[in-house]
């Protein structure tokens, strides 16, 4: 006879329905994520914007939803998590609009940080609101088919961009999200109960501003330093950017409520699950944009068809989601998140090997391997970070992992800029980069050994990623 632990728990009609309209909010983030790249370089051309204006497009973004994502999980536990998800769906909205109305780069930009802050409600508390609905036997499902979602939406920004770009103004990229922002919110409204328990919650306005300092500094000197200007302000924005995070650190060791609980890390395998986020961030979020570059910089290829050889890679790795997270449930998060961590390694190990005439398969292949990767570690990954986590806090600690991941998002971005800048004309990185010029044959080699560069710095923080990942082995709430 079976046991009761041995029979399957299936979700209910309500879990289903949430389910569903948190997958719509994870689908239109990760749209945005992919089709801002590719529509770059249209983008800047139209505005005719400077080419250091052109990066700031997508750090603010993602510096926005950094700094705000731990604030926005306070928020939740003071307000009710599907509250504050719902709102901001319409502040997503909003923000998606007026970026496709924009008149010039400077108004493109501050509307990408008014979107960015929608960004950030949406992404912090969609966790949270997962672990309030589903019980710990069923997270792991829940948060695979959320990686469905990520999939569908990272492919519909890709063939998106395309299309777009190609067929109809840059504008589109942006106002595509007002219809599906629309519809997700009123799903929201009929669907999602708030089951918070509200709490007291106060701001750590202290560790958002050195926070934000430190990352501000450091990212624009280094992405002054990638275009050449490396000079007396360079030094200083670097300097004034590390004293900033030195500073947030000992910030949030005095802070009653901080950004980052210092006490959350007491939990093994909580900070480990952490510490893979950040550098499975660092060094994945920056493979796209760069196979973009090499697709289109060195092999001269569309944006287009250059996307279309990435779409198997996020459609198998969408079919992988759900099975590791019906696997993670069963034999605990460990095995899954670090075979999915070493996949992602494999598959940049391959893309550090491309050259001028490499078959496009092995750019196929490549990412259908990264894929698989990525559809394992997320799921057990985010499983593994709540389930550590005390119910109490589960708002904090969903924005403590996004938390960690856009940092690792940001710098990725950054630093793959400048490692591959060292090996290309300083000149001529921004240019390529942005697509707004194509390589000479005699540049094609030298732009490509910057990229393999790029690549290697990836795989390093990978195996970071895998380290410890695998240290969360034989701890206590991993299994």
């Amino acid at each position: 006879m079976m046991s009761d632990s041995t029979v399957p728990i299936r979700m209910s009609h309500y879990q289903k329905l949430a389910l569903t309209v948190i997958l719509t909010g994870v689908l239109i983030t990760a749209v945005d994520t992919t089709i801002v790249v590719l529509a770059l370089p249209t983008m800047m051309g139209s505005l005719h914007a400077q080419l250091s204006d052109a990066v700031w497009v997508i750090l603010s973004y993602l510096l926005v939803i950094t700094l705000l994502s731990t604030q926005v999980g306070r928020i939740g536990d003071m307000f009710g998590r599907v509250r504050i998800y719902e709102f901001g769906f319409l502040i997503f909205i909003i923000g998606s609009f007026l970026c496709g109305i924009a008149s010039n780069e400077q108004w493109l930009i501050f509307f990408r940080i008014v979107q960015g802050i929608g960004g950030a409600f949406v992404s912090a508390n969609s966790g949270a609101v997962i672990a309030d609905t589903f019980p710990s036997e069923l997270r792991g499902r829940a948060y695979g088919f959320n990686s469905i979602g990520w999939n569908m939406g990272a492919i519909l920004g890709i063939l998106l961009g395309g299309l777009i770009t190609t067929y109809f103004s840059w504008r589109w990229i942006f106002l595509i999200n007002v219809p599906i922002g629309i519809f997700a919110f009123i799903l929201a409204l009929k669907v999602l109960k708030d089951r918070t328990e509200r709490a007291s919650r106060s701001f750590d306005l202290i560790g958002m501003v050195t926070l934000g300092v430190g990352l501000l500094g450091g990212l624009l000197a280094m992405t002054r330093w990638s275009s050449g200007q490396l000079d007396v302000i360079t030094y200083l924005l670097a300097f004034i950017g590390i004293v900033a995070l030195v500073g947030f650190v000992f910030a949030e060791r005095m802070q009653q409520s901080p950004a980052l609980d210092i006490r959350l890390f007491k939990t093994k395998v909580l900070t480990f699950s952490l510490l893979a986020s950040f550098f499975q961030s660092l060094g994945n979020f920056a493979v796209l944009f760069l196979l973009i570059m090499y697709l289109q910089g060195v092999r001269g290829l569309s944006p287009l068809h250059a996307s279309l050889l990435l779409v198997p890679g996020y459609i198998i790795g969408g079919i992988a989601g759900p099975l590791a997270g019906r696997w993670s449930d069963r034999i605990g998060v460990v095995v899954p998140a670090t075979m999915g961590l070493l996949l992602q390694a494999i598959a940049i190990f391959i893309y550090a090997q491309l050259n001028t005439i490499t078959p496009f398969g092995i750019v196929m292949l490549g990412s259908i391997i990264n894929g698989i990767g990525a559809g394992f570690f997320f799921p057990s990954n985010n499983a593994a970070v709540m389930k550590a986590a005390p119910a109490k806090v589960y708002g904090i600690v969903s924005g403590m992992l996004r938390t960690f991941a856009n940092i690792g998002m940001v710098l990725s971005f950054a630093m793959a800029i400048l490692i591959a800048s060292a090996r290309i004309p300083r000149g001529l990185v921004y240019a390529v980069f942005v697509g707004t010029t194509t390589l000479h044959p005699q540049l094609m080699n030298t732009f490509d050994n910057g990229i393999h560069a790029a690549f290697y710095a990836c795989i390093v923080m990978m195996a970071l990623a895998a380290i410890g990942s695998a240290m969360r082995a034989g701890k206590a709430n991993s299994a």
